[in-house]
């Protein structure tokens, strides 16, 4: 069975980020309790920008963790912050596409899939782990639901019409 879950290091680095953004953000906020040596609206602009930032990455280190398991005909999705666990046939899955992007000549594939109930799961390379192993298993396993199998099927029978 393959199961992608989360990278370990991603989400380390990530919470990093966070703890320096957060000590920033308690910085400045005793530095204007105590000192207040420069101007309440350099303190509300430099508060408000960093809590956003700090919401934003929370929002997206918790989207992100997610799990996707496939192996024995079904794939089973598991988003454990909202307790949700569900389990697919290979039948149920309507569409699947990946997506390559060549970045600072390091390649980003993001795989997303959609399933008949309408729900859809998106994993990455960067941030998951046995990503190809599960995209292999996706072309072996359902080959004529990608997308792009699916574009040249009605390009091809739009071309013989």
């Amino acid at each position: 069975m393959i199961q992608c879950k989360p990278k370990v290091n991603t989400y380390f680095a990530l919470t990093l980020v966070l703890i320096v953004l957060i000590s920033g953000l308690v910085y400045i906020l005793n530095h204007f309790a105590v000192q207040r040596t420069f101007g309440l609206v350099f303190y509300l602009i430099a508060a408000v920008i960093l809590t956003f930032v700090i919401i934003m990455l929370l929002v997206k280190m918790m989207a992100a963790y997610k799990f996707i398991s496939a192996g024995k005909e079904r794939i089973i999705t598991r988003l454990p912050l909202k307790g949700i666990t569900k389990s697919y046939k290979l039948d149920e899955v309507m569409v699947w596409e990946e997506e390559k992007i060549i970045s600072n000549k390091r390649e980003f594939r993001q795989l997303t899939i959609a399933f008949n109930d309408q729900q859809s799961f998106t994993i990455s390379n960067h941030e998951h782990i046995n990503y190809d192993d599960f995209s292999q298993y996706l072309q072996k396993k359902v080959p004529g639901k990608n997308v792009k199998s699916l574009k040249k099927a009605k390009s091809s029978g739009k071309k013989k019409q």
